[in-house]
C-alpha cells in the first residue's frame, strides 16, 4: 500500500537533492510534482489542495531557503506536513471504568468488519481483558456463523442471539457478558453495499439502546476518494470516534488512509495488515510518514523484537548472545524469530529504503529457508561448534542441503558477521527494550534482544543486515 507514492516523492526529493541552493522556481516545481503524486495516490483533491499550499507556504520561508541544506529542509517540512496530514499523535484506544466496556463497529458491506471485531478481542484479550464478541449482522449469510468461527479459533467467547432484531441482539449481549464476567462487549454491526438511510437509521438504534464506549469505523484502505464521502455520512449519523483502516496490505492506491483524518477529524486508531489474529496494530502517523517518505520504521520493528523476545527467548540464552557468544543454533531461532516478526518483508520494508528494494527484487523472501535447510543438514557437534567446519565438513553438508558449497560458506560469512555485530547491537537494544532499567528473566538475570540488524548500529551494519536477508 502506498509504494508508488512512495518512490513518486522519493524520486521528487532526490532531483532536489542534487541541487546546491533551491529557488522559488525549484520549490514550486516540487510541488507541483507532489501535488501529481498525491492525486495519482487517489488522495481526496480538496485535501491535496491544503496540503500543497500549506508545504510550499512553510518550504519558501527565509530559514529554509537560506539554509546550508535547503532540499533536507524540504524533506523535513514535507514529513511533518505528512504526519499532520494523518494525524500528527497517536489516538489509542483508551476504556472507561464501567463494566463491560462496549464498543461498536459500524462500516460499509465488505470492508473488514466482522474480521476486525475478531482481531480486536484477540488484542484485548492479550491485554488482560475478556472480550465477548456479539454478532449483530442478522442480514449477510454466515455472517455470524464467520465471526463463531473467528471466535472458536482464537478462544473468544461470542454471542449470537435468537431472531432477528440486531437491536435485541445487541442488548442481550452486553447482559451476557454481565453474566459472564466479560469486561469488554464488541458489537460487529451490519453494512450495506452503500450508505443507505436503512443501515443508518439501524446503527443509531443500536448506539441508543447499548450507548457504546467507543464507537470505531472499518475502513477498506482500497476504496479510495470514497471512502472519504462514507466516512462523512458515517460520522453526522452515528459520530464514530475513530477509524480502523482494514487491508492495509492490498495493492490499491491507499488514498483514503492519507484522507480521512483531514476530511472527518476522526483520527485512524489502528491498521490491519495480513490475515493473522495479531495483525491488528496501533497506528502511529509519524511512523507512517516516515515509510511513505522511504526513511523505514525502526521502531515498530524493534517493538516487534521486544514483544518476540518477552516470550520465549530465555535469560541464558540472551546472556549468551550479549557476549556474541552464537552458535548456529541461535542462529536458527533467531531466523525463527524474524518469521514470527512477519518475516523477511517485514523486516526488510521496515528499513530505510526497504520497500523500494523490496519492489526492485532485491530481497530474497526465501533467504530464511535457505538457512534452515542448510543449518538441519550439520551435525548437532557442528551447530553448537561452527568452528569445526572445515572442507570436508562443509562439502557433506552441501550435498546433504542440496546446494553448492558456496552457499554454505556464504552462510558460515554471515554467521560470523552477526557474531561480531552482537556485541555492537546487545546494549542498545537491552535500552530499548526495558526502558533503560533491563527486564529480568530467570534467576535474575537481564533478558536481552537477540535479532540482528537492530541498535546501535550504523549504515555500513544496516547494509550487512539487508545483504544477510539476500539483498
Amino acid at each position: 500500500m502506498l509504494e508508488n507514492l512512495s518512490d513518486r516523492l522519493q524520486n521528487i526529493f532526490s532531483g532536489l537533492r542534487g541541487k546546491g541552493k533551491l529557488t522559488e522556481e525549484d520549490i514550486n516545481a516540487a510541488m507541483r510534482e507532489i501535488r501529481m503524486a498525491l492525486l495519482e495516490a487517489d488522495v481526496n483533491f480538496k485535501v491535496v489542495k491544503s496540503f500543497v499550499a500549506r508545504t510550499k507556504e512553510r518550504c519558501l520561508e527565509a530559514e529554509v531557503m537560506d539554509s546550508l541544506t535547503p532540499a533536507q529542509n524540504v524533506v523535513k517540512v514535507v514529513l511533518d506536513e505528512l504526519t499532520g496530514l494523518l494525524g500528527r499523535t497517536d489516538s489509542k484506544l483508551v476504556l472507561t471504568s464501567r463494566i463491560p466496556n462496549v464498543i461498536m463497529l459500524v462500516g460499509l458491506q465488505g470492508s473488514g468488519k466482522t474480521t476486525a471485531a475478531a482481531k480486536l478481542a484477540y488484542r484485548l484479550r492479550e491485554q488482560g481483558h475478556a472480550p465477548l464478541l456479539v454478532a449483530c449482522d442478522v442480514y449477510r449469510p454466515a455472517a455470524a456463523d464467520q465471526l463463531q468461527t473467528l471466535g472458536d479459533e482464537m478462544g473468544i467467547r461470542v454471542y449470537r442471539g435468537e431472531g432477528k432484531d440486531p437491536v435485541k441482539i445487541a442488548q442481550e449481549g452486553v447482559r451476557d457478558a454481565i453474566d459472564n464476567l466479560r469486561d469488554v462487549v464488541i458489537v460487529d454491526t451490519a453494512g450495506r453495499l452503500h450508505v443507505d438511510e436503512d443501515m443508518m437509521a439501524e446503527a443509531e438504534n443500536i448506539k441508543a439502546a447499548v450507548k457504546p464506549d467507543q464507537i470505531l469505523m472499518v475502513v477498506d484502505a482500497m476504496t479510495g476518494q470514497d471512502v472519504v464521502n462514507v466516512a462523512a455520512a458515517f460520522a453526522e449519523r452515528v459520530d464514530f470516534d475513530g477509524v480502523i483502516m482494514s487491508k492495509m496490505d492490498g495493492d490499491a492506491r491507499g488514498g483514503g488512509a492519507l484522507s480521512i483524518k483531514e476530511v472527518t477529524g476522526k483520527p485512524i486508531k489502528f491498521i490491519s495488515a495480513g490475515e493473522k489474529p495479531d495483525s491488528l496494530e496501533e497506528f502511529h502517523p509519524d511512523r507512517m510518514a516516515k515509510r511513505i517518505l522511504g526513511m523505514g520504521d525502526m521502531i515498530s520493528l524493534i517493538e516487534s523484537a521486544v514483544k518476540v523476545q518477552q516470550e520465549e527467548l530465555e535469560a541464558e540464552e540472551a546472556e549468551r548472545m550479549a557476549r556474541a557468544d552464537l552458535n548456529l543454533n541461535d542462529f536458527l531461532t533467531m531466523n525463527r524469530q524474524i518469521r514470527k516478526m512477519g518475516g523477511v518483508g517485514k523486516l526488510i520494508s521496515a528499513l530505510p529504503g526497504g520497500d523500494k528494494a523490496m519492489a526492485s527484487g532485491q530481497v530474497d523472501m526465501n533467504a530464511l529457508d535457505h538457512m534452515e535447510v542448510i543449518i538441519n543438514s550439520m551435525t548437532k557437534a557442528e551447530r553448537e561448534k561452527p568452528d569445526l567446519l572445515n572442507g570436508s565438513r562443509r562439502a557433506r553438508i552441501a550435498h546433504g542441503a542440496g546446494v553448492s558449497v558456496s552457499e554454505v560458506n556464504q552462510l558460515i560469512k554471515k554467521f560470523n558477521e552477526t557474531r561480531k555485530m552482537m556485541k555492537k547491537m546487545m546494549p542498545a537494544m537491552d535500552q530499548m527494550s526495558a526502558g533503560g532499567k533491563g527486564k529480568k528473566g530467570k534467576k535474575g538475570k537481564r533478558r536481552r534482544l537477540g535479532i540482528p540488524g537492530m541498535g546501535g548500529m550504523n549504515m555500513s551494519d544496516l547494509k550487512k543486515l539487508q545483504d544477510m536477508m539476500g539483498q
